[in-house]
């Protein structure tokens, strides 16, 4: 037994305070100089971590506590990422379940703490936010009781221990009413309740590769816990794939973590979380054996994916005008290059050679690799997100969401009522303060365009999360976007006297001196249909005045489009132009004839 080793993993909802709590645990155990530069949430290091506030991508590190060495995987809180929290939990003995003090378990919380539950780990309950205003840490532990009631966890798993955080203050207390200074309280917790890896050193040689990285020096690498045995850096062994083929090869580099750190290692032993070089196939899952009579792991199954998105070349006139790479060439190396790393991606070839189908976990997951792309210089443009259907016992199915919804009484009225057209059920209402709590499962195409109208209905006061429930018989149809659009009649500038003119005919999405092409979507209309408009058209020059000494035109300012907001907007029959420097909507077919042909055929 590693008995001073303990390998935990941390898990919580989006915001409750995760990875700021690595970071005070980090300060506390010495990891940084007394004068290093500390950027605050350290695990956020990819560039749309820091922007949004979330975490994407699983990380490993290391602290050691006095003679304790303590392995935390810091894991993502989005659903969309859950491909990445299943294959953690492997490696761990306990998991921390952070839980916010005002807002109580939520719908992520709930999917991770399942996954936990099911494998048999016993949680350590941290409440955080302890010190924020309207706090109610008693009641919130009384929530999470109901739900680990709910979750049928074990007799063990319901006497859970608990700490009370500040993440921001640095501070933790076994009670409320304790005076503390630090998080000492929080690691005497992990010493004593988490038990040290149950291993064997003596037994031949076995690692679960559980997440995959890509590296242009070592080629593809490979994370994960050693279960039983040693390695050493130079030895040969096996690697046990998902269909029993065995394939041998030789550790080339053997890294461990010290801090945040990668460091390289001679040996590791049972019970260490290592990363190892030399296998260029390796997958999620499968088993690193000695040489000699390997023998494989449990494989991990993965959850599939959800929802699915044509990824194309751009076509549009303003194709090529700033992007590095344009070409399905281009797009095709760049989404198998994701492949390699992002293991909850479907990539399919479709019978157009420029079109590519591309399945993920949910529309973050699929907006998130859209929004690299477009960083890294790719240009390209992608439809409508649509659900993957599957048949169960020869019945349609399709992917149903839990979604909770914190939404001011005045209304929930009008949200209940678009949310049941919508074909969602309720299943439970709460009161907090000042809002309701209401929780329904939907079908995840029910949920494609709800936010933005939600967001409107609540005037920008509702708060809504949701995550994958299961897969449950097809609900029927669903109504989906009620207004046309405003499409552009002609390539140009727009000027601000054809907008001011339109402006009574609905939304507009661009300001004059917006360079347009013919096809490109301008605005939203009031009414159900699309309608071409003119939005070059500038003030003709009279004898009576001059073209511009007209009395200034007021304009109310566009609506600007997020790519998530777009990709909910547009329909079947419309797509998202992406490039590195803006994002546009546009119909499939940009002739106005040619869509009013196709729409007969």
């Amino acid at each position: 037994m590693a008995s001073n080793l303990r390998n935990i993993a941390i898990i919580a909802h989006v915001d409750h305070g995760k990875t700021t709590l690595v970071d005070a645990m980090l300060k506390q155990s010495g990891v940084f100089r007394e004068n290093q530069v500390i950027t605050e949430r350290v695990m956020d290091s990819n560039e749309l971590e820091k922007e949004r506030g979330i975490t994407i991508l699983s990380k490993n590190l290391s602290i050691h506590h006095g003679d304790l060495k303590i392995n935390i995987v810091d894991t993502p809180g989005h659903a969309d990422f859950g491909g990445e929290v299943e294959r953690v939990l492997k490696m761990v003995d306990s998991v921390l379940l952070l839980v916010d003090a005002f807002d109580g378990p939520m719908p992520q919380t709930r999917f991770v703490l399942k996954k936990s539950l099911d494998l048999g780990i016993n949680p350590i309950v941290v409440i955080n936010k302890i010190d924020r205003p309207g706090s109610r840490p008693q009641k919130v532990v009384d929530m999470v009781f109901d739900l680990f009631c709910e979750l049928n966890a074990n007799d063990v798993q319901l006497d859970f221990p608990i700490v009370y955080t500040s993440a921001k203050l640095g501070i933790a207390k076994h009670d409320l009413d304790e005076q503390s200074e630090d998080l000492e309280p929080l690691f005497e917790m992990i010493k004593d309740r988490v038990a040290p890896p149950n291993t064997n050193i003596n037994l031949p040689f076995q690692m679960l590769v559980t997440s995959i990285d890509y590296n242009d020096y070592l080629g593809r690498i490979a994370t994960g816990k050693i279960f039983n045995g040693q390695v050493k850096s130079g030895e040969v062994i096996a690697l046990i794939k998902k269909d029993g083929e065995i394939v041998r090869s030789r550790v080339t580099k053997l890294l461990g973590y010290e801090g945040l750190k990668q460091v390289e290692m001679s040996q590791a032993s049972a019970g260490d979380i290592v990363t190892v070089a030399g296998f260029e196939n390796v997958s999620i899952g499968e088993t690193f054996a000695c040489s000699v009579q390997p023998k494989s792991l449990p494989y991990v199954a993965i959850d599939e994916p959800t929802l699915s998105m044509n990824f194309m070349v751009n076509s549009s006139p303003f194709a090529g005008r700033d992007g590095k790479f344009i070409t399905s060439r281009n797009l095709r190396e760049r989404l198998l290059k994701e492949l390699r790393t992002n293991v909850s991606l479907r990539i399919e070839e479709t019978n157009h050679t420029d079109t590519f189908k591309v399945s993920g976990r949910g529309e973050l997951h699929l907006s998130i690799l859209i929004e690299n792309m477009r960083r890294e210089g790719y240009e390209l443009a992608v439809s409508k997100p649509e659900v993957i259907f599957r048949e169960v016992d020869g019945q349609q199915c399709e992917p149903m969401e839990y979604l909770v919804i914190d939404v001011p009484e005045e209304y929930q009225g009008t949200v209940i009522e678009k949310l049941g057209q919508r074909k969602a059920d309720m299943v439970a209402m709460h009161a907090l303060e000042g809002v309701n709590r209401i929780e329904f499962i939907v079908p995840a195409r029910g949920l494609i365009g709800f936010r933005s109208e939600f967001l409107t209905d609540t005037r920008g006061t509702g708060l809504m999360n949701h995550t994958f429930h299961s897969y449950a018989p097809y609900k029927g149809s669903i109504p989906g976007r009620k207004n046309g659009v405003l499409i552009a009649m002609d390539a140009g500038e727009t000027v601000g006297y054809a907008l001011f003119n339109l402006q009574d005919r609905g939304i507009l999405f661009v300001e004059p001196g917006t360079e347009v092409y013919r096809g490109m979507i301008i605005g939203q209309h009031a009414k159900d249909n699309d309608l071409v408009v003119n939005a070059c058209k500038g003030k003709k020059l009279t004898n009576v005045r001059a073209s511009g000494s007209d009395e200034s035109v007021r304009l109310t300012p566009p609506k600007k489009m997020s790519l998530e907001q777009a990709l909910e907007f547009i329909d079947h029959d419309e797509l998202v132009e992406v490039t590195p420097s803006s994002l546009r909507m546009r119909k499939r077919i940009l002739d106005e004839h040619e869509r009013k042909k196709s729409a007969k055929q």
